[in-house]
């Protein structure tokens, strides 16, 4: 019986050790939440472009889930579209965020109606790879209630969420974000189908945004081609 239950406890410690190791949930674990431009401590840290006006209705966008090269554990960023946030104290919007404090990067989708914390989706029900179709967009309802839809075409989900908030509706972006001020190496990522209030994003005039962190410029905008697609190059952290 002896010999029986220190076998039982040695397979136990080797099945311990061979677990596979659980991914950091994304951003969540580092507390942040994606901000309105001006409360981004950091610097100047959006990328993209942000529509200017009044009584946004919608935007929308897809994109191409860039692979990541973690630089160092304060590595994060975020594609989303979104309404709000350019010149106002809310943002309504939606992405994928990439987060590096695990050591690698960890893909997860969310979305936030910020003041609020963002939420993130399971990984098991919505993952989402490098290489992934995404499309997102953000749509006023009326009443103060906003519908946040977020689809990876590549595996096949749709999320869908509906929420309220008093907001200006001022703005509508289509843009990239480093809580941190610090991004990973992602390459190139290309925007497409960018669109607000159903027409081209480039009809609005938009202004480009370059992210930046303490005066340095860490990804380039390109010019918008067609009105509706542009990229995001990373320089350096």
């Amino acid at each position: 019986m002896r010999r029986f239950l220190i076998r039982v406890a040695t397979l136990a410690v080797a099945a311990t050790m061979a677990a596979p190791a659980v991914p950091v949930t994304a951003a969540a674990a580092q507390g942040l939440d994606f901000r309105p431009l001006h409360y981004n401590i950091n610097g100047y840290n959006w990328g993209g472009y942000a529509a200017t006006g009044s009584g946004f209705t919608s935007v929308s966008a897809s994109w191409t889930e860039a692979k990541a090269t973690c630089n160092s554990t304060n590595d994060l960023y975020a594609p989303w579209v979104g309404i709000d946030g350019y010149g106002s104290s809310t943002v309504e919007q939606t992405g994928v965020a990439t987060d590096c404090s695990s050591g690698s990067p960890v893909d997860q989708a969310w979305y936030e109606m910020y003041p609020a914390n963002p939420v993130y989706l399971s990984t098991g029900s919505y993952p989402v790879r490098a290489g992934d179709h995404i499309s997102a967009s953000v749509t006023y309802a009326g009443s103060n209630r906003y519908t946040l839809k977020l689809s990876d075409t590549t595996r096949g989900w749709t999320y869908t969420t509906s929420k309220t908030l008093s907001a200006s509706r001022a703005s509508a972006e289509v843009i990239i974000e480093s809580p941190t001020g610090a991004y990973p190496n992602f390459g190139t990522l290309s925007f497409t189908s960018a669109t607000v209030n159903g027409a081209s994003l480039g009809s609005f005039g938009p202004t480009a945004l370059d992210p930046s962190s303490n005066g340095t410029t860490e990804a380039r905008t390109s010019a918008l081609s067609g009105g509706t697609s542009f990229t995001e190059t990373f320089l350096h952290e």
